[in-house]
């Protein structure tokens, strides 16, 4: 059987994505490709590296007719998601890429984005969507709430050792590198060339990011008492990619086992030999999370490090992982491609 898609947002980075792992896919086809100011342009007008494929152009999202549509991509700027997704038919499988959704308390949202909520009937009914860890809830819902990058990168690396408490809730350091598409295709003037190559820079020092939000409620909700990490996050000059180095209190043979055997039959978590580091240019284009458990030497303490590709596992392929169990599809469908390298 195969699924109608469409995709809302189509004309960013990670609409972009989107169309090329669905290219892929042997059950889902892509039918409407919502877009504002690239309504009416081409998909090779576009995004020319995908002028090979047949699909529609790109429209105003008044002018999609939703009666075939299965399931629906929804791309689009925070607040702008909550929106749209609102007003979409209320039979319609969706997952939203956006943060709109991924915090349950209306007032946690307010605080960590600075506005209302304006569908607020809908987050109870919205299920977070960090696949490995909420697959039979996705597979039942109607609406799935795509996770953070940043915040996936660090769940992946930290969930597993909370969970069994093997690690210090008060003491947990996550120090994360984050390549500039995580900030989306919108022209801003500090992710020009001239201003970012040849340096990297922290952001959001202090607990200022918006995905501690994430952190907050997720971490919080698995160890049954408040957990908040510490973490400063920063832009590095790389497309894509996410390298997130977690320092934490406990035993490191104990974390490294731990983290072993939670991921052991996971297909797009790689926990990798004892003291090895991942890096992000064993990840790039995949949907594949390298997570390594090193040693320190200051005795009872270890360094949790996690990569992962913002745009892929981080977003996008997260997204079509999720779509698959919403649809009856395999799980693993459309994303075992092999990374890029070099």
């Amino acid at each position: 059987m195969t699924h109608s898609i469409a995709i809302l947002g189509a004309s960013g980075y990670t609409g972009a994505e989107l169309i090329r792992l669905i290219d892929g896919h042997s059950a889902m086809q892509i039918k409407a490709l919502g877009a504002y100011s690239k309504a009416g342009q081409s998909i090779a007008q576009v995004f020319p590296h995908l002028r090979h494929l047949d699909l529609p152009d790109m429209v105003s999202f008044d002018k999609i007719d939703w009666s075939g549509i299965d399931l629906c991509f929804c791309a689009l700027p925070h607040k702008t998601s909550q929106e749209v997704i609102r007003d979409l038919p209320k039979t319609l499988k969706i997952v939203d890429l956006s943060a709109d959704f991924r915090l349950r308390d209306p007032e946690a949202y307010a605080q960590w984005y600075g506005n209302p909520h304006s569908a607020v009937e809908m987050q109870g009914e919205a299920v977070y969507g960090l696949t490995e860890f909420y697959r039979d809830d996705i597979a039942a819902a109607r609406l799935v709430a795509g996770t953070g990058c940043n915040a996936a990168t660090g769940q992946f690396a930290l969930r597993p050792l909370i969970a069994a408490g093997v690690i210090d809730l008060d003491e947990i350091i996550l120090d994360l590198k984050c390549a500039v598409s995580g900030a989306g295709r919108a022209l801003k003037e500090n992710l020009l060339h001239a201003e970012l190559s040849e340096g990297y820079h922290a952001y959001a020092v202090g607990g200022t990011h918006r995905h501690l939000g994430e952190f907050d409620q997720e971490f919080t909700a698995l160890a049954g008492r408040p957990v908040h990490v510490q973490f400063t996050p920063h832009l590095v000059p790389a497309n894509r990619g996410i390298l997130a180095t977690t320092y934490v209190k406990g035993d490191a043979q104990k974390i490294y086992d731990t983290m072993a055997q939670a991921y052991l039959n996971e297909p797009f978590i790689e926990v990798l030999p004892m003291g090895e580091a991942p890096s992000t240019r064993h990840i790039r284009g995949s949907n594949f999370c390298h997570i390594g458990v090193i040693k320190d030497r200051i005795d009872g303490r270890a360094i949790v490090v996690a990569a992962l590709d913002n745009l892929t596992k981080g977003s996008s392929g997260q997204a079509l992982q999720n779509a698959n169990l919403m649809l009856g599809v395999e799980e693993t469908e459309g994303l075992m491609m092999a990374p890029l390298f070099p």
